[in-house]
């Protein structure tokens, strides 16, 4: 069980942003922006690697949701950066996989 499924499972606080059927979105407790949201779905899904075709459908919302939690934190219409990470290389910390909505303030390229 990861610290995201406890948040779900209420065991664990977080400043939640947004949640429906199939996600929940909270706030980051070490954000790298003025706003820092991480989006996860119920489902947990240890890593990119893990997705498969029964998946599509929840990948799909996840990605319908992002922006309309852009939009609702103020960021959609100066630019926000939606960044997902696959295992440890590349800075994956929590096996669940998870979008972060990152903005409110100019983003610099490239990102590591």
């Amino acid at each position: 069980m990861t610290i995201f499924t406890k948040i779900l499972n209420r065991e664990i606080p977080a400043k939640i942003v947004y949640e429906d059927e199939h996600c929940l979105a909270f706030r980051d407790v070490n954000p790298q922006a003025p706003t820092h949201v991480l989006l996860i779905p119920k489902l947990e899904i240890p890593t990119m690697n893990d997705v498969n075709d029964s998946h599509r459908d929840l990948m799909g919302h996840l990605m319908v949701v992002a922006p309309r939690i852009a939009e609702q934190e103020g960021i959609a219409r100066d630019g926000y950066r939606l960044v997902v990470n696959t295992n440890a290389n590349a800075g994956q910390t929590v096996a669940h996989i998870h979008i972060h909505i990152i903005g409110g303030r100019a983003l610099g390229w490239p990102p590591g």
